[in-house]
């Protein structure tokens, strides 16, 4: 059931009798469709992950102006965490219920309420206000408006990169990893360079002497992105996959699916929670690793320079991992990136007193940068792949929202954690390679449960898991004629292969 590699031979192996389900006979990449067709709905169910990145890391930057603005009451307070990690609590959440929803009723309309509340609480986040202009009134708003605007940010992995996945096979074999990559993970990173450009910009025109006019504007641009996407989310349709296998019209056999995918789970979620662990926490405080590394004198604008160049280094690795995904599989590029990840997190501990001083800080930052780097190229990239290929569409939401979840609860963990492993530590100088250390050790711990425990991934995973799943549900008593939707419930096979006979030839991506 689990684990063991599937030759080419079994992944492109429809035959109808393995399975009660003939609609699964027909490949989705020979329904006619144009090349645009075929892409846009990749980009409007994945694009929206860029509010990920950009609302999960500017935070950062406003954490570090809002510590400046508030030295006494926000600087070392409990709202100072609450503010940077309450968004992963509501994510947590946002993933659950939408997961449920997404394979109860609708990918579309989960990813249009996502939307909707991205915009709203995105745009309250940076309206903040106290009352009576109480600060810890306007600390105790950020931090609400941030646990609802993690609720929206949820409902886009469930949602969005599932259906992207689904999606994403009707494209041409070969490249449908890296295109789900593009508009996923890739979104994420590049929310997370803006992120750290936006802040810098801001702190050059409004200067320091208005800082409250620059954290509020950089929370405020975060309304941009899913706004953009709600005209394209509108038009979008349910995905062909989903449409055959949901079983939204009949009952979820729990015992059966928890006895299919209960181990594979756990191990795609302990990959998750150890890669966000670390991932959103470096993301959270590079900032003020980085004032630590260059000082207190140092100009804000300086700080968040560097921190655009370190959110840079997200770039090669996220979009380079997108194409050795497809060479070499996910399995693989995510063990690869992980361990080398590993191996330079190892490098970077020994070598922290030589390279955290002001007059090396360029040094600083390459070496960081490529921690940064493999982490994408390697699980950053892989691991909402992995999660949305190896279960069936049927409970893909929930699978994926779960999996996902636990990636949060690893992301809010690690931003408590690290600054408990920063206070405690003997020094400045063992304060900033304790995090190191702990990562890189998670990283080697990551390899061994990729390389052993993760099944192979293929260019036709999600049709042939869909295949296997069915047939486990006939072999156990489930009825599987109950699923897709209600117009393709008994629609034959012949039936089907006419439609597909007699289309035109059409041009894939």
């Amino acid at each position: 059931m689990f684990g063991s590699k599937k030759n080419t031979k079994e992944e492109a192996d429809f035959s109808p009798d393995r399975v009660n389900a003939p609609q699964n006979d027909v490949p989705l990449d020979t329904i006619e469709k144009g090349r645009w067709e075929r892409l846009w709905p990749v980009i409007a169910c994945g694009a929206g992950l860029f509010s990920d990145g950009y609302l999960n890391n500017v935070i950062g930057s406003v954490n570090t102006i809002l510590g400046k603005l508030y030295p006494d009451e926000y600087a070392g307070s409990a709202a100072s965490q609450n503010v940077a990690s309450i968004t992963f609590a509501g994510t947590v959440l946002g993933q659950l219920i939408f997961g449920w929803f997404s394979d109860h009723y609708s990918r579309k309309w989960s990813l249009l309420a996502s939307t909707i509340i991205l915009i709203i609480f995105a745009a309250l986040a940076a309206g903040s206000y106290g009352a009576g202009g109480s600060i810890s009134g306007l600390f105790a708003a950020l931090t609400a408006y941030r646990f609802f605007l993690g609720i929206g940010i949820g409902g886009e992995y469930p949602a969005g990169s599932v259906a992207c996945a689904e999606t994403s096979g009707e494209l041409k074999s070969g490249t449908r990893n890296r295109w789900f990559i593009l508009f996923t993970n890739v979104q994420i990173d590049f929310g997370f360079v803006v992120s750290a450009i936006v802040p810098m910009i801001l702190v050059l025109i409004c200067t320091e002497n208005h800082l409250r006019l620059v954290w509020r504007i950089s929370l405020g641009l975060g309304v941009v992105p899913p706004l953009s996407l709600l005209w394209l989310r509108i038009k979008l349709k349910e995905p062909e996959e989903f449409r055959r296998e949901t079983m939204r019209e009949g009952k979820f056999p729990w015992k059966l699916i928890l006895r299919f995918y209960w181990y594979r789970l756990m191990i795609v979620s302990a990959i998750w929670f150890l890669y966000d662990f670390s991932a959103y926490s470096f993301g959270i405080y590079s900032t003020t690793i980085l004032s630590n590394v260059l000082g207190d004198t140092a100009p804000l604008w300086k700080t968040f320079g560097w921190n655009v160049v370190i959110n840079l280094f997200y770039m090669p690795g996220c979009i380079g991992g997108s194409f050795v995904s497809d060479w070499i599989g996910p399995r693989y590029t995510l063990a690869l990136g992980v361990f080398a990840q590993g191996i330079i997190g190892y490098i970077m501990a020994g070598c922290y007193a030589t390279l955290a001083v002001p007059s090396h800080v360029a040094g600083f930052v390459v070496v960081y940068g490529i921690f940064l780097t493999l982490g994408e190229l390697g699980p950053g990239d892989n691991i909402g792949l992995v999660a949305s290929k190896t279960c069936a569409t049927c409970v893909r939401g929930q699978y994926y929202a779960i999996a996902a979840a636990f990636g949060k609860i690893g992301a809010f963990v690690g931003s408590y954690v690290f600054p408990i492993i920063q206070k405690n530590a003997a020094n400045p100088t063992a304060s900033g390679q304790n995090p190191f250390w702990v990562a890189s050790s998670l990283c080697l711990l990551s390899t061994a449960l990729a390389i052993f425990c993760l099944p192979h991934i293929g260019q036709d995973t999600i049709t042939t898991e869909d295949i296997k799943f069915r047939a486990f549900l006939s072999e156990n008593g489930y009825d599987t004629s109950q699923m897709g939707v209600k117009e393709l419930q008994g629609e034959s096979v012949d039936s089907l292969s006419d439609k597909v006979v007699n289309e035109k030839p059409v041009e894939k991506m």
